[in-house]
């Protein structure tokens, strides 16, 4: 007796759950321990009975790993060969993409071009859109001139809506944008709470993975850059990329973050513009001013996003500074390295006009550079300015440098030389050892900063560096 006393109390006792993330308890709690929102912990009512499952039947028979088919999980391409190259191929059918980014950075321009560009006679698109009405995309369609017979578009913030047009349409290919607009009326919650969100993108990956459809979700990010919503919401989809940009620069980047049926290695490089938005297989020429003389405080390096290297310019100014504490600007570098770099400069390299003075650097094009693999690019970019002296034409450095003014071996030295060669630079300064060199191209190589700044007019009375001249 007493024992079904105890059951029926912990029966009847209330619970809690939160309306963001869907947390339960037993007790009122004024902030949620899981989502870390505050005042979203609301009664239910009874506690959820413990139950257990049994052993039900099998859909289909579990078959050595060699006998499953594999042909059904072939990609198809996206008709945007910068979105194939991150996705490994294209898209497989069943598969769930997220792509997110900033506000504005283009995401759905790229989506509506690649919903018009996959859409054809056998495959059909669906572009569902919650946060515009349906003649705004059709403006932006036009401007960009993203039509086909094939694709078709729904306003909705419904799910059960979105899943009503699936069934009308029977699309290959479906483009929502964005998961956070959507809702469900089952779930309590605001569309893009964290409850909502998870419900949201649960059924629709159960519809992809029913219907053999492929999914493209655009997501939002926060403030700090991470991709708004659950965690669980990375770990459900199949690929997370992540489209970035400077949206005062033209050029876009979407890196892979995570890829089940790829690499994660690989980036897609795009230009946005007036017209659209367009791929770039040679982005190199966005970060480089070409000049007829050279100019004092400028060095070129090579630096690698995922797989594929970029030729990036940085540029840096010194003058006399008119105020006690000398400024220290920066864009597109880290301004943690660079005060490295005039650190090594100033006790390695004896370079000492760059204490007082004001000094600005950047890189040309928007582009980041974030890899130690430009600091001797950096250091050689404001030693020029310092001595107001250029560096020779066609020159780009590669290499890290260390606190005791050493040049550090980088990974893909190779790869790198070779892009610059292709672009027409025929010397370049690199750490010790850098493998195979591309023919006709003279590789000097510098074991610390005292080698590297022997290139400057003013170091050429010291012992030369190690040459090298493949062929």
């Amino acid at each position: 007796m007493a024992a079904r006393t105890s059951r029926s109390s912990a029966k009847d006792r209330p619970s809690y759950r939160c309306t963001e993330c869907g947390y339960s308890t037993a007790k009122w709690l004024g902030r949620c321990p899981e989502c870390q929102a505050w005042g979203t912990v609301e009664e239910l009512g009874g506690a959820p009975a413990v139950r257990t499952t049994a052993a039900g039947r099998v859909t289909t028979a579990a078959v050595p790993i060699g006998q499953v088919d594999g042909r059904t999980a072939t990609a198809r391409s996206t008709g945007v060969d910068e979105l194939d190259r991150v996705l490994g191929g294209g898209l497989v059918p069943g598969a769930v993409v997220l792509l997110a980014g900033e506000p504005g950075v283009g995401k759905s321009t790229l989506l509506l071009d690649v919903a018009a560009k996959a859409a054809s006679d056998e495959h059909r698109t669906l572009y569902v859109t919650g946060e515009e009405s349906a003649s705004q995309v059709r403006l932006r369609a036009d401007r960009i001139k993203a039509l086909s017979d094939h694709l078709y578009l729904a306003a909705e913030t419904d799910l059960s809506a979105v899943l009503a047009h699936l069934d009308a349409v029977k699309p290959s290919l479906l483009i929502l944008d964005s998961v956070q607009t959507i809702a469900s009326p089952e779930i309590d919650g605001a569309p893009g709470g964290m409850a909502q969100v998870r419900e949201v993108a649960g059924a629709l990956i159960r519809a992809s993975k029913d219907r053999g459809m492929s999914t493209l979700l655009a997501g939002h990010v926060t403030k700090d850059g991470a991709i708004a919503g659950p965690r669980l919401l990375e770990h459900l989809v199949d690929v997370v990329l992540s489209f970035e940009g400077d949206r005062h620069a033209r050029l876009r980047l979407v890196r892979g973050v995570k890829n089940r049926y790829g690499a994660t290695d690989e980036v897609g490089c795009f230009e946005l513009h007036d017209e659209g938005i367009t791929g770039l297989a040679d982005p190199s020429g966005l970060f480089l001013t070409r000049r007829a003389e050279a100019v004092p405080g400028t060095c070129l390096t090579v630096t690698l996003e995922g797989k594929r290297p970029l030729v990036a310019e940085v540029q840096a100014l010194t003058v006399d500074s008119q105020i006690p504490s000398p400024r220290r600007t920066t864009s597109g570098l880290e301004t943690s390295r660079v005060s490295m770099m005039l650190a090594v400069l100033e006790q390695r390299g004896r370079i000492t006009a760059l204490g007082k003075r004001d000094i600005y650097s950047a890189t040309v094009g928007g582009v980041k550079l974030t890899e130690p693999a430009a600091d001797l690019a950096i250091a050689l970019a404001l030693a020029s300015a310092a001595s107001d002296v250029p560096l020779p034409k066609n020159l780009v450095a590669i290499g890290e440098v260390g606190l005791a003014g050493e040049v550090r071996r980088v990974t893909g030295v190779q790869r790198r030389l070779a892009e610059a060669y292709r672009l027409g630079f025929t010397h370049a300064l690199v750490p010790g050892d850098p493998g195979k060199v591309p023919a006709g191209m003279k590789v000097t190589e510098v074991a610390d900063m005292g080698d590297a700044l022997r290139v400057l007019p003013r170091g050429r009375s010291r012992t030369p560096a190690k040459d090298r001249d493949a062929g």
